[in-house]
């Protein structure tokens, strides 16, 4: 028999997916308050733990979504997704209010909900993944964990980018014919192709297809900057000009893209509950916020599973 997975969860991934993959309007408690992305979010979960049938689960969270140490490397990371008096996240304001309900049921329910000051959800999924006893499937729709698909764990990326319903269950292979890089020097690509929705500019000029073909010759963008200053080394004059144009760039973008693989996170409890650890408290947040259903679901799926 197949050992069991440990699947780790971006939950900000999942719960932003849900906030607008859900209609407030089918989604309200008795006072009107929405909890679309709590619903959404505890179908998701359910759908995962019929799916893939894990022995353990993590869901990492966001302590820190734009940490000062990649600001401080390059300034514009994520700084489109600031608020507008210059601090914190720009967040729909009726999903805010639903992120404290998700992480009450999930400690309701036994769903360890871990962060790490100055880290992101990426980086607690990356030590994790690193750390954990394997097979571990990380869930998110954030295309940066690609980089910790690692066949020989193994570590496998389901992506959820088209949803749960839909998700890519990732290995090497799949990232290789996604993207024409392996898994291990997807942060090097991504430095180079760029990542608007992170703020990074990448080369410009460099699309998906040269920063591919780059990476498969020179190994790295630490190779393509050695390279560079060897005369022989092949570039054409153009992209040598855009890249010898991107120096001070391509010196920090691979450390701002690269997930932390040490954050310090201390002991979890990782192991999956058949049955909920304070059933009275999750009947009372089931009642209070009209999810009966949802949690339902999820405390079926999870009884299921033994």
């Amino acid at each position: 028999m197949a050992q069991r997975p440990l699947l780790l969860i971006d939950a900000p991934s999942l719960y932003f997916r849900a906030y607008f993959g859900v209609p407030e309007s089918s989604a309200r408690t008795a006072d009107g308050s929405p909890v679309n992305a709590v619903r959404g979010f505890l179908d998701m979960l359910a759908t995962l733990v019929r799916t893939r049938r894990p022995d353990r689960m993590v869901c990492a969270l966001d302590y820190d979504w734009r940490p000062q140490w990649r600001v401080a490397l390059l300034p514009s990371y994520k700084t489109h997704r600031l608020a507008p008096e210059g601090e914190g996240e720009v967040v729909p304001d009726t999903l805010g209010p639903q992120v404290p309900v998700i992480l009450d049921v999930l400690a309701a329910i036994g769903i360890p909900a871990v962060g790490a000051d100055g880290y992101e959800a990426d980086d607690v999924l990356g030590t994790l993944a690193t750390t954990e006893p394997a097979p571990v499937e990380v869930v998110s729709g954030d295309r940066d964990l690609f980089q910790l698909v690692d066949d020989a764990r193994p570590v496998r990326l389901l992506y959820v980018g088209r949803g749960v319903a839909k998700l890519e269950d990732c290995d090497d292979a799949a990232v290789r014919t996604r993207y024409g890089v392996p898994a291990d020097r997807y942060a090097d690509f991504a430095a180079l192709r760029g990542d608007p929705s992170d703020g990074l500019p990448g080369v410009p000029g460099v699309g998906e297809k040269t920063a591919a073909r780059l990476i498969e010759r020179y190994g790295s963008v630490s190779g393509i900057l050695t390279a560079l200053d060897e005369p022989g080394s092949g570039f054409a004059p153009g992209l040598r000009a855009k890249l010898d144009g991107a120096r001070d760039y391509l010196a920090v973008a691979p450390t701002v893209v690269r997930v932390a693989r040490d954050v310090p996170l201390g002991p979890i409890a990782t192991a999956l509950p058949a049955a909920p650890v304070d059933p009275e408290q999750l009947l009372e947040l089931a009642e209070r916020w009209n999810l009966a259903s949802p949690v339902r679901r999820l405390v079926d799926a999870l009884a299921d599973q033994r």
